[in-house]
């Protein structure tokens, strides 16, 4: 329990300050110029680059990646462009080694190793104005394409005007309100650094996902190379995109095709029960991934369920609705269901792989070869469409997969499961 004393700020509004009514059709429209980056995976989360002024939010995990990943796209930034680093958690000299590692190092790339908010408005008004306050490259050319701020992290910074410690709920709230509407002002691109909390989630107050025009959200397990970037929210472009990212020992590298790195993966399970290769979207992009599930007697009272990469209560309806309408005796079987590459998959249309994938480990019989399978399984087994199903065997085609089994070629489980041998004394 730590006491603070709550902020009593009084906000009195001048004659200048106030604004009076406008018509809409008085009001000029601009288009927003986006700033694109060589990195195309991150400009697809984006929705074509950024937006001069704007402020984006990246949280991820201790380790994940998320400051090697800001170093890899100051390496992809237009020549013409500014970026200040805010070395908030490691020191110039340990931002220097990381650069040096991911070939980021570049002339228009400033380090300030700083943590009051004022004193960090101030270097980088004096940037944004075209002079260098520290080293030796002289002046900066006006002409800038674009001028960025990197701040990692938000919770390393403080203001005399909020009480608290750094990383407190008062002091992360009203530095990131200041660097908002500086950045607004003066049109520089402001990243921020979010760390994540033990429950999966933005550290900080909630309010700081509303205030930002974008949150990006690095994920990926520990003991992998894979990362995914999500959008959760993106007020100028689309959200739910997905950028697919590789880590090595030179930083991140993007991947342009992720289906084949998923199924590249799965070479060796390629044709066993228990595999299906299944069709997901991830916002506009259709990626194929497999799923993989094992069927076993279970030696328990209460046969476990054992889920990863889906959703639990999916796997509990699916193998239920497998049981009504197939009659399968799946109430003493333990059943474990995984997604491989340590993907996720959130819609319905993973739905017809997971019921495949049971049957195939519980009858040890595997799918034909080449097929891919997408579609939602209603509760009387039914088979429903979903949404881009003409992208979904688009991508599967690319790929050399002929045998697609969707909405359009069944209409029910049972149709579906012969495709994997009769059932016992059903047809």
């Amino acid at each position: 329990m730590q006491e603070f004393k709550a902020q009593k700020t009084k906000l009195k509004a001048t004659a200048k300050q106030a604004v009076k009514p406008i018509k809409l059709s008085e009001i000029k429209a601009f288009k927003n110029q986006r700033i694109a980056t060589s990195l195309g995976e991150f400009d697809r989360v984006l929705g074509g680059g950024f937006i001069a002024g704007s402020v984006v939010l990246l949280a991820g995990e201790p380790g994940v990646g998320k400051s090697t990943l800001l170093l890899q796209l100051v390496k992809f930034l237009p020549k013409e462009s500014i970026c200040l680093y805010i070395c908030g958690e490691e020191s110039p000299e340990q931002v220097k080694l990381r650069a040096e590692r991911t070939g980021a190092e570049n002339s228009h790339l400033l380090l300030l190793p700083e943590t009051n908010v004022e004193r960090i408005i101030e270097e980088a008004a004096a940037v944004a104005e075209g002079l260098l306050v520290q080293g030796e490259a002289g002046k900066i050319a006006r002409d800038a394409v674009g001028i960025f701020m990197i701040i990692d992290s938000i919770q390393t910074l403080w203001s005399e005007d909020f009480d608290g410690s750094p990383g407190s709920i008062s002091q992360v709230r009203g530095c990131s309100q200041k660097l908002l509407e500086f950045a607004k002002k003066n049109s520089i691109t402001a990243i921020l650094v979010g760390h994540v909390n033990k429950e999966g989630e933005i550290a900080g107050p909630m309010i700081l996902s509303h205030m930002v025009d974008a949150v990006l959200f690095l994920e990926g397990e520990r003991f992998a190379d894979l990362r995914l970037l999500r959008g959760i929210k993106n007020r100028f472009g689309p959200t739910d995109e997905v950028g697919v990212f590789r880590m090595g020992e030179k930083g991140m590298t993007e991947v342009a095709n992720p289906s084949e790195l998923f199924l590249e993966a799965g070479e060796e399970t390629k044709n066993q029960p228990g595999s299906v290769v299944v069709c997901a979207m991830e916002g506009t992009r259709p990626v194929l991934l497999e799923i993989q599930a094992l069927v076993t007697q279970s030696a328990l009272a209460v046969p476990r369920r054992v889920v990863s990469g889906v959703d639990y209560n999916r796997v509990l309806l699916l193998a239920a609705v497998l049981q009504k309408t197939l009659g399968l005796p799946l109430y003493n079987q333990d059943i474990f269901v995984k997604v491989g590459g340590g993907f996720k998959i959130a819609e319905p249309a993973a739905d017809l792989g997971i019921c495949l994938a049971i049957v195939s480990s519980f009858k040890n019989t595997p799918l034909p070869v080449k097929a891919c399978v997408f579609g939602e399984v209603g509760l009387l087994g039914e088979i429903r469409r979903v949404s881009g199903e003409e992208k979904r065997i688009k991508e599967a085609k690319k790929l050399g997969f002929t045998k697609i089994l969707s909405s359009g070629t069944i209409k029910s489980l049972r149709e579906a499961v012969k495709i994997v041998g009769e059932l016992k004394g059903q047809s």
